[in-house]
C-alpha cells in the first residue's frame, strides 16, 4: 500500500497521507516520500493549488510514528526530526497556495504539517495539539515558531507546556483555523476554495504568496520593497495583458500562467 497518494484534477493536486491504521503517522520512510513529492512541486508550473489531506476519517496525521522512534539510534531521532523539519519547510515555501483539509486528530507533527500550510479547513470532531511535552520532547517541525507568530506567544506557550488538545472550535476562535465545515463537505468547501484561487493569474498569486510571506519575516519598509519586487514580475506576463483585454471584451480572462 503506498504511503503517499497524489491525485492530480486539473490545475489542483491533493496529496493524501495514506496510513490510516497508524493514524496517518509519519514514518522515515513516509517523510521521504513527502519530501520528493513537496520537491517536485517546486517547480511544476501547471500545479496552482495543492490540498494536504489524510486517508480515513480518523485523523489528518498524529505526526511522528513513535514505534518506529522506539527502535531509532539518539542519531536516528535527529535524522528524523531535521528531516520532517525540512519537509514542512518545503510546504511552507511551496510557490502554490496550500490548503491543509484535516479530517480528525491534527497532534504532534500532525498540526506542525497543518501550521505549515496557507489555510486550514477542519471538520467539527478535529482535535488539535502540540503534544510533545507530554512525551518528554518539544515540537521540533517549527510548531515553537509557527504557533506563536500565529496566535501570540502567550497562548502558544499554553498549549505548548500543557500539551493540551483542543477542539476545532477552540481552533478557529483562536485563529488557527480558516473554517470548520462538516465532514461530508470537507473536500467540497476545500476544493471551493482552491477553485477561487485557481481563476486568478497562476503567476499573480505566486508572487502574491512570496511578497506576503517573506515580508512577514522582515520589516516594513523591507516588506514594500519585496512586494514591488514580486510585482515587478507580473509586469511582463501575457496574464496581465490577458486580463486587460478580457476586461476590455467583457469576458473572463484565460490564464495561461506565462
Amino acid at each position: 500500500m503506498k504511503k503517499i497518494i497524489v491525485e492530480k484534477e486539473g490545475h489542483l493536486m491533493t496529496v493524501i497521507i495514506n496510513r490510516p491504521a497508524q493514524l496517518n503517522c509519519i514514518d522515515y520512510e513516509t517523510l521521504l516520500h513527502l519530501e520528493d513529492v513537496f520537491g517536485n512541486l517546486k517547480t511544476d508550473y501547471n500545479t496552482r493549488t495543492v490540498i494536504i489531506t489524510g486517508a480515513g476519517e480518523k485523523a489528518f496525521c498524529t505526526g511522528a510514528d513513535l514505534k518506529e522512534r522506539k527502535t531509532l539510534s539518539e542519531q536516528e531521532v535527529l535524522r528524523n526530526v531535521y528531516k520532517i523539519r525540512d519537509v514542512f519547510n518545503a510546504v511552507e515555501d511551496l510557490p502554490q497556495p496550500t490548503i491543509a483539509a484535516i479530517n480528525g486528530y491534527a497532534l504532534g507533527g500532525g498540526m506542525e504539517l497543518a501550521l505549515a500550510c496557507d489555510f486550514r479547513y477542519a471538520v467539527p470532531t478535529a482535535k488539535f495539539g502540540l503534544t510533545e511535552t507530554s512525551w518528554g520532547i518539544i515540537p521540533g517541525a517549527g510548531g515553537t515558531q509557527r504557533l506563536p507568530r500565529l496566535i501570540g506567544a502567550m497562548k502558544a506557550k499554553e498549549l505548548i507546556f500543557t500539551a493540551k488538545q483542543i477542539s476545532a472550535n477552540e481552533a478557529q476562535a483562536l485563529g488557527i483555523l480558516t473554517n470548520v465545515v462538516p465532514g461530508e463537505n470537507l473536500l467540497e468547501k476545500v476544493k471551493q476554495l482552491a477553485e477561487m484561487i485557481m481563476r486568478n493569474g497562476p503567476i499573480a498569486v505566486r508572487q502574491a504568496k512570496y511578497a506576503i510571506n517573506n515580508g512577514l519575516k522582515t520589516d516594513f519598509q523591507t516588506g514594500l520593497a519585496i512586494e514591488s519586487k514580486a510585482y515587478e514580475v507580473t509586469i511582463p506576463t501575457k496574464d496581465r495583458l490577458e486580463a486587460l483585454q478580457a476586461f476590455q471584451e467583457k469576458r473572463l480572462p484565460n490564464f495561461k500562467g506565462q
